[in-house]
């Protein structure tokens, strides 16, 4: 079950036709404004995966302008009431969502589903990464697994969101896979990223479980190593970095991030944002976008999208029962 959740990272471009062009290489925009609710604070997973996206619609014409809001709150419960409320104002309003707005339905973080919404593709995947202070004691996860086997308590998992969270869940996952008891595991949940970063810097935890892209800021700013990603192969962007796989723990993990669309949104406009956004994935734009935040891309639109969150309800729910996050 593990593998079969936690093996997401089989990505097949499935873009659309080459975009078309004006006189001297000049793209035509397919929509006119794009606004994107963030359904959490700046600097995080979806505000990154909002303003990457803006960036590379608007850059290469696809899109004329973009827009921005963040808005946090009930683990991103608030944004999904505010744009289900907006509805019939929010024709060009697309949400940035993840892996959590199904983990957080199933806890009953909030009583809405991606049911509720109208969902648009699914776009790029980002790793699950283990990092630690760059004075740690812990050189590699290999390290870290065999303080754990010999006590669990020992080691402290820090992560941004809740018990029972993405965060939670990968690291989970890590643990069980290397052997360990996961329900043993000693996860600190704060309420943000940095939040986290902070607890491993002053010592309150010692490994940090987060997104491998937020794991590269903060490599780059000389605050981190990270010890192993959750991919299927290492990346080109942090090729140094071993996978969770080679280091002989059989667990892979890619957390998707889309876009969903208002409640009653018709299918022509929705189809349209679909289309824009598998273009996308032809511009030269988009490549310095991706590679600049390490993203494994997975285009899922539209219906193809639906029946990936409905196999991931099912899956997702089933190893939250076995880790005993859920009755």
């Amino acid at each position: 079950m593990l593998s079969k959740f936690f093996s997401r990272n089989r990505s097949t471009l499935l873009a659309a036709a080459l975009v078309s062009t004006l006189g001297a290489g000049t793209v035509q925009a397919e929509v006119d404004e794009i606004h994107f609710l963030i359904p959490g604070g700046a600097g995080g997973g979806w505000d990154g995966t909002a303003r990457g996206v803006g960036e590379a619609l608007t850059k290469s014409g696809l899109v004329e302008s973009a827009s921005y809001e963040n808005l946090s709150g009930g683990g991103g419960g608030k944004a999904i009431a505010h744009l289900i409320e907006m509805a019939d104002q929010s024709h060009n309003t697309l949400m940035v969502n993840s892996t959590p707005i199904v983990i957080r339905s199933l806890s009953k973080v909030f009583p809405q589903s991606f049911r509720d919404l109208t969902p648009i593709a699914a776009v790029v995947g980002d790793y699950g990464a283990f990092v630690v202070p760059t004075d740690s004691k812990y050189t590699s996860f290999t390290d870290v697994v065999k303080d754990y086997s010999e006590n669990p308590r020992s080691v402290a998992i820090a992560g941004g969101s809740a018990r029972g969270s993405m965060d939670h869940l990968v690291a989970a996952m890590a643990f069980k896979a290397a052997g360990g008891d996961a329900r043993k595991l000693k996860y600190v949940a704060y309420d943000a990223g940095g939040k986290a970063m902070a607890g491993i810097l002053s010592g309150e935890a010692h490994v940090l479980s987060t997104g491998f892209s937020e794991a590269l800021a903060l490599a780059e700013a000389g605050e981190v190593r990270i010890l192993a990603i959750t991919g299927d192969e290492r990346s080109a962007t942090a090729p140094d970095v071993p996978t969770l796989k080679e280091l002989g723990y059989d667990a892979t993990f890619v957390n998707w991030r889309g876009f969903f669309g208002a409640p009653g949104l018709p299918d022509a406009e929705a189809d349209e944002y679909a289309a824009t956004l598998g273009k996308m994935y032809e511009t030269g734009e988009w490549e310095v976008v991706r590679d600049r935040n390490g993203w494994t891309e997975i285009f899922k639109p539209r219906a193809e999208f639906v029946a990936f969150l409905e196999n991931q309800e099912e899956v997702v729910g089933n190893l939250m029962r076995e880790l005993g996050f859920l009755k």
